[in-house]
């Protein structure tokens, strides 16, 4: 298994219809499994619950309403397939992938001709579960997160007019620092790289210059954050990451 999204960088950010985080509850009872999904879901900007037993998930999708299922056959309290219908009673067009190690052809047609939507065997790559839900989600209607304004909070940006506010506040930007911002704006909720924005900002490796990131994040930081709650993160070891305040 392996937590690399390489594929996804080239997919456009998902959110929900009001501009938040997309749901995925995770239904697994090996901890170790659970975390592995965890981390990356959390990685692409999205919500990620995990629990473990199959009457709990149930429970907890009647208050959480996910935007898209990851069902273990095998669990504790009741079967995955049996969680999938009594979810699909509460949510009928919620999205679901198996995510199992019963990997017999009968097991994967049952699974298939139970509802689920998609099924994956175990052992399996972190990329091609992520790439397999972000296309299930898609399919339900999520957009990509770009129009003629990008909305992070009370953060806006108007892409015709390249205007900048904050709370109502006009914000002034340089022309890198407004690239900058607008790649921040386009990911919300997702950690992002310092070579991964050199490369969207810049377009070429800076090779040992990638301070020069972390020259900009500060006059972003000057800008955006100053006197109001922040909404650019560190994470250390990982990159920045742009969330509402």
């Amino acid at each position: 298994m392996t937590h690399t999204p390489s594929a996804l960088s080239a997919l456009p950010a998902l959110t929900r219809s009001d501009g938040t985080a997309i749901r995925a509850l995770v239904v697994e009872d090996e901890p170790t499994i659970a975390d592995l999904l965890r981390f990356p879901l959390q990685m692409i900007g999205w919500e990620a619950t995990v629990v473990g037993d199959g009457l709990e998930a149930v429970r907890v999708a009647r208050e959480l309403r996910p935007d898209v299922l990851v069902l273990d056959r095998m669990l504790p309290g009741i079967e995955g397939l049996e969680v999938l219908r009594r979810i699909r009673a509460l949510q009928p067009e919620v999205p679901s992938l198996m995510l199992t190690a019963m990997d017999a052809p009968s097991d994967r047609v049952q699974g298939l001709a139970s509802g689920a939507d998609d099924y994956v065997t175990k052992p399996f790559t972190m990329e091609e579960v992520l790439l397999r839900l972000h296309r299930l989600v898609q399919r339900t209607g999520a957009a990509p997160v770009r129009s003629t304004e990008l909305v992070v909070g009370d953060l806006v940006m108007d892409l015709d007019t390249h205007e900048v506010t904050r709370a109502g506040e006009e914000i002034p930007l340089t022309a890198t620092q407004y690239q900058l911002l607008q790649y921040l704006m386009e990911n919300p909720r997702r950690v992002l790289s310092k070579a991964q924005i050199l490369d969207a900002v810049w377009n070429y490796d800076f090779g040992g210059q990638a301070n020069i990131v972390e020259l900009y994040i500060s006059y972003l930081r000057k800008k955006i954050d100053v006197g109001r709650e922040p909404m650019i993160r560190t994470v250390r070891g990982a990159g920045y990451m742009l969330k509402p305040a």
